[in-house]
């Protein structure tokens, strides 16, 4: 069996505790190595000298599992990597909340379980994202927490039609719209008012950031058939952006439609404890 340790460096300082992880592994004879989630070419973070680095693009092809170490953002980063070649995530929380993180840093000895298949994957639904302008398809990507388009700096409301199947159903004039999967239902869209949806149900969430109105100020929970159309209305003067999963933000213009599916692929998570989703729920939001 060989796992890949994957460290948010700025959140494991010196890569300590990947490094105990290591240990653990090793002693159950798993093949292990280190990647780093994202490059740091340019930063003045430093590195022990005996610990050796390696890439994600060298060593995930027969990787069987990935093991992240840091927040959510840490695991969204990685999934795209995983779901490439179809590989489980285990997430250990060096965060503050971490709804994705199955094991807390006090809990590494549970990684032993993974050397002799004691665990469960997963499944959790994406989000295809496509970006339409003038015909064309002009931006695409995957989510696994979802989907956020939003003003600009400055403060000028964005107007916003949605249809579900080319139906109307809303239309929103406020701060912008989040476009979440259950998965994502615990981060913004939560934040924002909307409904908290277990991971492991199938629905497209939208929920509107700061509506400017009463009666549009309600969230949708629709079926993961639906195809959900978000067309961006006139922009003259106002400035509004898209962002997958917290990801770099792509500037829209006036007209474009957000097109939103249930996406093929999953992104496959492991369960090592028997928590529930809502005994996770009332721990981590009792903290905030």
């Amino acid at each position: 069996m060989k796992i890949v340790l994957s460290p948010n460096p700025y959140r494991d300082k010196g890569l300590k505790t990947a490094q105990a992880a290591m240990r653990i592994l090793n002693n159950a004879q798993v093949e292990t190595r280190i990647c780093l989630p994202f490059p740091v070419e340019g930063t003045n973070i430093e590195f022990p000298k005996h610990v050796q680095l390696s890439s994600m693009e060298q060593e995930l092809p027969d990787t069987d599992v990935l093991v992240c170490f840091g927040g959510d953002g840490t695991i969204l980063h990685a999934a795209k990597d995983a779901n490439a070649y179809g590989i489980p995530i285990l997430g250990v929380n060096l965060g503050s909340v971490g709804f994705m993180a199955e094991v807390e840093q006090s809990e590494l000895p549970l990684l032993s379980k993974l050397a002799v298949g004691k665990y469960s994957v997963e499944s959790r639904m994406m989000l295809d994202v496509a970006v339409k302008r003038e015909g064309r398809t002009i931006y695409s990507d995957l989510a696994l927490n979802d989907a956020v388009i939003t003003k600009g700096a400055v403060a000028r409301v964005v107007e916003m039609e949605v249809r579900s199947d080319r139906v109307p159903i809303t239309s929103y004039s406020g701060d912008g719209v989040i476009i979440s999967t259950p998965t994502g239902s615990t981060a913004y869209s939560m934040s924002a008012g909307g409904p908290i949806v277990e991971p492991t149900a199938e629905n497209i969430i939208l929920t509107p950031i700061c509506p400017h109105s009463i009666i549009n100020a309600r969230s949708f929970v629709l079926d993961h058939k639906r195809t959900l159309t978000v067309r961006v209305k006139d922009l003259s003067r106002k400035t509004a952006y898209l962002s997958v999963d917290g990801g770099k933000a792509f500037r829209l213009r006036g007209g474009d439609q957000l097109q939103i599916r249930r996406a093929e692929t999953k992104t496959h998570l492991i369960r090592l404890t028997n928590r529930s989703f809502y005994e996770i729920v009332t721990q981590k939001l009792g903290r905030m």
